[in-house]
């Protein structure tokens, strides 16, 4: 008999696409839960080890009643980082229900197939990412802290290719960062960089979940 896939969740929400290119578009959101790097900077701790498992029959179902009093074409699936479990059955899922699908990864995982919009966000110290990536990415983004240099910027530039926006996003919009962000990218365009522009976390300023 089939066994019916589990996977550990979070949370799932309504909401509004609050960060990079897809700023302000209507999405429904699901939050899985574990992470592989847990980031000093991060602003969703809370997803690291709480979770609910669920089948993807019963994520389905919550999505689909959430659609019903806000009807969005996309859903994002986040975390945590998304993918430490297998999302391909998901994602099968969603698209059948003729969503489109966005995953916001560190990108030290493999992509999984049939996602149309790649988020990739690598992080410190070492900035690694699965090279897959320089081909399946929609935007780049780095989160700026305090010990990020031009280095750092230059590299990743360098690695993806110029059609693909590099995105630079003061840690959690705090004032400090935000300078130290915009240093970056004055610096960056000296250097003759493409590409390569400032985003915020509109959601955080609006007080949106």
């Amino acid at each position: 008999m089939h066994q019916p896939h589990i996977l550990k969740i979070n949370e799932i929400f309504p909401s509004i696409q609050g960060e990079g290119l897809r700023l302000g578009e209507p999405t429904l959101f699901i939050r899985l839960s574990e992470c592989n790097l847990k980031c000093y900077f991060c602003d969703t701790k809370y997803a690291w080890q709480t979770g609910q498992k669920m089948t993807v029959a019963q994520v389905v179902k919550k999505v689909q009643k959430i659609q019903g009093s806000f009807p969005a074409e996309w859903v994002c699936l986040t975390g945590g980082e998304p993918l430490l479990q297998n999302i391909g059955e998901l994602v099968r899922a969603l698209k059948a229900d003729q969503f489109k699908i966005q995953v916001e990864t560190n990108a030290t995982l493999p992509p999984q197939v049939g996602v149309n919009w790649y988020t990739v966000s690598p992080k410190p110290p070492d900035y690694f990412y699965q090279p897959a990536y320089k081909k399946k990415a929609k935007e780049v983004k780095i989160v700026v802290i305090k010990g990020l240099d031009l280095d750092v910027i230059k590299k990743i530039r360098r690695d993806f290719p110029e059609t693909i926006p590099l995105l630079l996003q003061p840690q959690s919009n705090n004032q400090a960062s935000g300078k130290h962000a915009l240093r970056l990218l004055r610096q960056a365009l000296v250097e003759g960089m493409k590409n390569i522009r400032m985003t915020a976390q509109i959601h955080k300023i609006f007080g949106w979940r």
